[in-house]
């Protein structure tokens, strides 16, 4: 006999006896981070860095904070912030510290897990972002504290006076402020070589963390007088994590989706080629956006820079082919011309990236010995011909064929972009590390036998003799030791070059071996985390740069030749810079016509990529420039905190029905469900009708919020119809 269940209603608990909300002020004897909209970056870090050091407090690895409780505080504060946080820059903050906590000597382990503990926070505060609202927050640029009007866009008339300024593209902005309130900061970061310039961010955050405990009135200026975060000024999130190597927060689907886009101009910083323009991130739209401005999409710079390294290696075979001593040929003539535009190109990305981020690249390394051996094949050929000297002309030539050793891969540098020979790069790289490493314990052992043998055999062989053979034995000629020792000494000599030759075939080359492959297994595992930060390294040197006018090679030696003489009597005013906007049309336009071509054939000319492979909703644009950190900013950002509020005030007035309709987990029925995908279907195609059409903020947010509250009522509804369905299926039962 079936029992008959009869549902009762529970009785209602007082508001004193409700089970804590999860979100509370304090968990686990820390109190959360309050991050007001109108703070600044300094006060967001040091919020950020409390909480931080009191919920990490053991030494913990990535893996442990992601995944078991020890990283509980970490989840905790994530929903925090995306209940509560609206501040544009607190992934800016959580990088940084990131960075801090990684390059601290002290305390190790513990600062490596607070580390990784601000990367996870960092990248699962994006998750719970909108696609489009992840743009806003990880191309947010940090502003000035200094500047009296921060909202005042960053224009050409601001970047071009300086000349490291006018070319700073991924760090140039952290190594010098472009403010003049700043100025002398600036002078004494240009001063400064690249280990300096790192070491004096590390020095400002751990000015900024070391003063946390401190009032903010009375550590409002430190020992001299300065914000210690000035040198993070104009730096977004995904530079600020370049420069920490938040390799995990950079491979992120969200932030890679967002670096993609930028390598294909569907994400751009300058929309126009005029004198008033304004650089901030925003999506490109084919019908409003300058044509020349797709010469600074990063996809089209590196086509680019692989047709100009045929030409050059196509002139490189010409010449040596050629061979003529006697006279500088056309053809050498034009190796020269290309010659001199690719160092000077190189030179601009140098003191764009600062020497710690060029290095970071090794095509750059190739770049850096490929202009060393040009110029010095340049000067012993104009020597050689000035002196008649042929056998300087003879060297000059011999030189110039060690350019191939690096020409030929640098070509083929485009394969690195692939995913499957981009993973092998930062392996070998790895792998040459420890083997540098390894040769200096090998060449300490070489030098001790080397000394003993040549002082035993002084009468047999002489000092060059005896290092030839025993570089031989080194690389696997192990008979020659066996030929030779007794003709060092009969004693001592046959001992010795048996335990040289165990030493160096068995033990040295086997634990060498060994090593490497070690090596290759620990960086294949974390590969493709490598080949991501490297890829995005090079985009976002390639596309935030302050320059407004870009010259690629060979036409960059046309500006250097009218307008840098110029400079030197004429000032720097709107008419200059109009004259090189002039002349880049002139010179680029093919290129522009040739880039408009491919869109064309394509598809996207017309449609353009605007908003196409972002999800969420549309708000407005990236912040036009880093200005003042307030809530007007966000407006999307403070639609999503409004549902968030409505939502929990329809949690408190609802009846106790709302409250069991949440409780069960049960599913919408299939109509539910359809009926649900036609709305969200339609709510998307009036939202790609109002592209064309812009609509005020105000009414953005009331459709917004409408469109939210109509889904949650439905969803209550729905949820509330099958419980009491539910309900009366087990009655009749």
């Amino acid at each position: 006999m079936p029992l008959r269940v009869k549902s009762r209603a529970q009785a209602q608990q007082p508001e004193d006896l409700r089970t804590p909300s999860p979100f509370a002020k304090v968990r686990f004897g820390v109190e959360l981070p309050n991050v007001s909209s109108d703070d600044t970056f300094r006060i967001v870090v040091k919020k950020l860095s409390i909480f931080i050091a009191e919920s990490v407090r053991l030494p913990s690895t990535f893996e442990q904070l992601r995944t078991t409780s020890a990283g509980e505080g970490l989840r905790v504060l994530v929903d925090h912030l995306d209940r509560t946080c609206t501040h544009p820059a607190i992934v800016n903050a959580l990088l940084a510290l990131r960075w801090h906590y990684s390059s601290s000597p002290v305390e190790k382990s513990l600062n490596d897990a607070r580390a990784n503990a601000c990367e996870i926070v960092a990248w699962r505060f994006l998750s719970h972002l909108s696609e489009r609202e992840a743009v806003d927050y990880c191309l947010y640029e940090i502003p000035d504290p200094n500047s009296p009007d921060a909202v005042t866009p960053r224009t050409p008339v601001d970047v071009e006076e300086g000349g490291v300024d006018e070319r700073s593209a991924l760090l140039a902005q952290a190594w010098a402020g472009t403010s003049s309130t700043a100025g002398s900061a600036t002078k004494l970061l240009l001063t400064q070589s690249g280990n300096s310039k790192r070491n004096l961010l590390l020095e400002s955050l751990s000015r900024l963390t070391q003063s946390m405990t401190a009032d903010d009135d009375d550590s409002e200026d430190d020992d001299h007088g300065k914000d210690p975060t000035t040198a993070f000024t104009n730096l977004n999130a995904l530079e600020i994590a370049a420069i920490a190597d938040a390799k995990r927060f950079l491979s992120q689907n969200v932030v890679q989706k967002i670096v993609t886009g930028i390598w294909n101009g569907d994400i751009i910083f300058w929309d126009s080629l005029s004198v008033y323009s304004v650089k901030k991130p925003r999506f490109y739209n084919p019908a409003t956006a300058d044509p020349f401005s797709r010469l600074r999409v990063p996809k089209y710079l590196k086509s680019f820079e692989v047709l100009f390294f045929v030409i050059f290696l196509a002139l490189y075979y010409a010449v040596l082919v050629e061979r003529n001593p006697d006279y500088i040929t056309p053809l050498e003539s034009f190796l020269y011309l290309w010659l001199a535009a690719f160092s000077y190109d190189e030179l601009s990305e140098w003191i764009d990236a600062g020497s710690i981020f060029y290095a970071t690249d090794v095509w750059n390394i190739f770049d850096m010995a490929m202009i060393v051996i040009g110029s010095i094949f340049v000067v012993l050929r104009v020597v050689g011909l000035a002196t008649d000297n042929e056998g300087l002309v003879n060297t000059a030539f011999d030189i110039l064929a060690l350019e191939a050793l690096f020409m030929v891969p640098r070509v083929f540098s485009i394969l690195s972009l692939s995913p499957y020979w981009g993973t092998l790069i930062p392996c070998l790289k790895e792998m040459g590390k420890d083997f540098i490493k390894f040769m200096v314990l090998v060449v300490i052992i070489y030098l001790g036998f080397l000394t003993t043998f040549s002082l035993i055999a002084r009468d047999a062989y002489p000092l060059g003799d005896i290092t030839w053979f025993l570089t031989k034995i080194f690389f696997g000629s192990s008979y020659v030791g066996f030929d030779i020792m007794r003709n060092i000494d009969p004693v001592f000599g046959p001992p010795l070059m048996m335990l040289f030759i165990m030493l160096s075939s068995i033990l040295l080359m086997g634990s060498l071996t060994g090593m490497l492959s070690n090596s290759f297994s620990r960086v294949i595992t974390h590969a493709r985390e490598e080949y991501l930060y490297v890829y995005s390294v090079f985009v976002l040197e390639a596309s935030t740069s302050n320059r407004l006018t870009h010259f690629y090679p060979p036409f960059n030696l046309l500006a250097l030749v009218i307008f840098r003489p110029l400079r030197l009597f004429l000032p720097s005013d709107s008419k200059f810079r109009s004259a090189r906007i002039v002349l880049l049309k002139a010179t680029h336009l093919p290129i522009v016509a040739a880039i408009k071509l491919y869109e064309w054939v394509r598809g996207t000319a017309a449609t353009g990529t605007q908003y196409n492979n972002f999800k969420g909703p549309r708000g407005h644009a990236p912040p036009a420039s880093p200005g003042p950190l307030k809530k007007s900013s966000r407006p999307s950002m403070r639609a999503r905190d409004s549902a968030s509020s409505l939502r929990n005030e329809h949690r408190h007035q609802e009846p106790l029905l709302l409250q069991q309709a949440f409780r069960p987990l049960a599913v919408p029925d299939r109509m539910s469900e359809r009926a649900a995908s036609r709305q969200a279907a339609e709510d998307e195609a009036a939202e790609n009708d109002a592209l064309d059409h812009p609509v005020t903020d105000v009414e953005v947010r009331i459709e917004e919020l409408a469109s939210k509250i109509d889904r949650l009522t439905d969803l209550v509804l729905a949820m509330q119809a099958q419980q009491s369905q539910s309900v009366t299926d087990v009655s009749l039962a």
